[in-house]
């Protein structure tokens, strides 16, 4: 565009120059002083048409993202709910998060449609009055029961002349809780579960040093319980070793292979003689000689010794061990399910869930007596979560009760060593 101006002015210059040359011509012939003055207004016309020019213009900067859509942005990857508000308490802006948890919460509507929490309004109040961040507890109980920490804060805004919008941040505090409702309720178990045999030791121990001092026949049959009291605590505290050893490492996936099929054979082996003392036949049916598996030996040794044990002592007469091939199973990935079925009495439906809950047992009394710990079936689920399997229990009352767990088949090829 510039060359065409400069260009332009030269042109005109050059036509001027022209006219006066050819008007001197006419008149008789050329005139250095009109020549001159030709040549003059070329040039003169030239450079001012030249410095007449427009400048280049800048490059204009790249278009940055309006603020408002970084801000949106930055929302939408906020894991927790947030939500932005106006002195009237309605909604200018709330993140994926905070939508979910509240579906009727919608944007130019007042909070309170959405969130009715008392607590949670006087707070926008207070912080609205004062200018002063606060926090204050919501709780939801559906669908699920939730507990969050909202966090209220003044929000100066440029655009509303000074005057502070308000940002509610709601901290999910549901796992924390849980966690330490779980933590508070295992060491109560734990030491509930500890005292009851030790001050059965402590009180044979003083009844033998002092009443039963020289009477033979009572200190045997003190000495017999005292020892199984000692036995009883034993396996508590092995029962927690594992659980603990499981769960330190049940984010990491074994990588060995080893052979179900094999591992059930060799379980129903050695619950074999405490099936004959109860009256219990305990039959084994495979599908194949071979059911490779990535796992942990010992671990899943426990598993189905605890699996079987359990059967044996609670179920009835019979106890079936199965193991097949699932050629679809979750994600359509090959599995190895094994099934421990027993005729007993049955369970009744309100505790089949909380069954692979620690110190959880559906008739405390006869789990005593029968030696257990309570740990059996979480000691199952936490080790099933480590090998990535799953288990599920059905049970009728009158019926009996069926024992499935579920592990992912070691594909061809797949990393591992020998069982």
């Amino acid at each position: 565009m510039a060359d065409g101006a400069r260009r332009a002015a030269w042109t005109a210059s050059g036509v001027s120059a022209g006219v006066l040359a050819a008007a001197a011509a006419l008149h008789g012939g050329p005139d250095l002083v009109v020549l001159g003055a030709a040549l003059a207004a070329f040039a003169l016309g030239g450079a001012v048409g030249g410095r007449g020019r427009p400048r280049a213009a800048a490059p204009a900067e790249a278009a940055s993202p309006p603020r408002h859509a970084i801000a949106e942005a930055l929302l939408a990857n906020i894991p927790d709910p947030v939500i932005l508000i106006d002195r009237r308490s309605v909604v200018i802006e709330a993140n994926p998060a905070a939508r979910e948890l509240l579906p009727n919460l919608k944007l130019r509507h007042p909070l309170s449609f959405a969130l009715r929490a008392p607590d949670v309004i006087d707070g926008i109040e207070e912080v609205l009055r004062t200018g002063q961040p606060l926090k204050t507890g919501y709780a939801t109980r559906v669908p699920t029961e939730r507990s969050f920490e909202v966090q209220i804060g003044a929000l100066p805004m440029p655009q509303a002349g000074g005057q502070p919008n308000v940002v509610l941040f709601l901290r999910d505090l549901t796992s924390a809780q849980r966690l330490e409702a779980m933590r508070v309720d295992f060491v109560a178990n734990a030491s509930h579960e500890l005292r009851t045999p030790l001050a059965s030791l402590l009180g044979f121990i003083e009844t033998l040093q002092g009443p039963a001092r020289n009477d033979v026949a009572a200190r045997e049959r003190f000495l017999a319980i005292m020892r199984t009291q000692a036995q009883r605590m034993t396996r508590l505290i092995d029962d927690l070793l594992s659980l603990s050893r499981i769960e330190l490492r049940e984010h990491v996936a074994p990588t060995e292979t080893v052979d179900l099929c094999q591992i059930a054979r060799q379980m129903v082996d050695a619950q074999a003689p405490l099936a004959a003392e109860r009256g219990v036949a305990v039959t084994l049916e495979s599908a194949g000689d071979s059911c490779p598996v990535l796992g942990e030996r010992d671990e899943l040794l426990r598993v189905v010794e605890n699996l079987i044990e359990n059967a044996v002592k609670y179920g009835g007469e019979r106890v079936a061990v199965a193991v097949a091939r699932v050629p679809q199973g979750r994600r359509s990935v090959p599995e190895i399910e094994l099934t421990v079925s027993d005729d007993g009495p049955g369970i009744p439906p309100e505790h089949i869930p909380r069954l692979t809950e620690r110190f959880y047992r559906v008739d405390v009394t006869s789990s005593r007596q029968q030696g257990g710990t309570g740990l059996g079936l979480a000691i199952v689920k936490h080790t099933l979560n480590r090998h990535r399997g799953r288990i599920a229990i059905e049970s009728e009352i009158g019926r009996g009760t069926v024992v499935r767990i579920r592990l992912p088949e070691r594909e061809q090829g797949e990393a591992g060593t020998g069982s």
